[in-house]
């Protein structure tokens, strides 16, 4: 899907419309491991199409975001104005083996970092929300909207596991 900036910060924010982003992230390390209980690493690695990602890919690419993520708060926490750069995140499914990473292992080092990244969000100064960074293709991103990005990301992944592993169609 080829979209520009404004359009996949409206597609995704547009995900946390009624909802705190601070408990939806809370939630989705959960739902994560709920979605793929009892499924077998074999039917997670599947992919519904040769262009389409797995489920055990997008867990995969769940946790590095994550991590990428952290690392970019962390940036802008420690030098507001700071440059935040973007990454080819298909380029990372391949470069990552991400057929190849346990699926349920994703699942945990996801939770892990995310319940470091939102310690760090709850030790925040009220002011510190509204530092930001600024990303090479999006423009400037507070923590307030990294959040609320991240939130939206979280639900655009859960819904997309959801329909495969129900066997819904892409």
């Amino acid at each position: 899907m080829h979209e520009t900036a404004e359009q996949y910060i409206h597609r995704i924010t547009a995900n946390v419309q009624g909802a705190e982003p601070l408990d939806v992230q809370a939630a989705t390390p959960h739902r994560l491991a709920q979605l793929i209980e009892g499924r077998p690493a074999s039917m997670l690695r599947t992919r519904p199409s040769a262009d389409a990602w797995s489920v055990g890919d997008i867990l995969a690419h769940l946790a590095d975001a994550e991590i990428v993520i952290g690392f970019r708060m962390r940036l802008i926490l420690g030098a507001p104005g700071t440059p935040i750069a973007a990454y080819d995140q298909d380029s990372w499914v391949s470069s990552g083996h991400y057929d190849q990473r346990d699926p349920r292992q994703s699942v945990e080092l996801f939770r892990a970092v995310r319940e470091a990244n939102l310690a760090v969000l709850a030790s925040l100064m009220p002011e510190q929300w509204q530092h930001y960074g600024i990303h090479s293709e999006r423009g400037q991103e507070t923590i307030e909207q990294l959040v609320r990005m991240t939130a939206g990301h979280d639900i655009n992944h859960v819904r997309q596991i959801e329909r495969l592993v129900s066997g819904e169609p892409k």
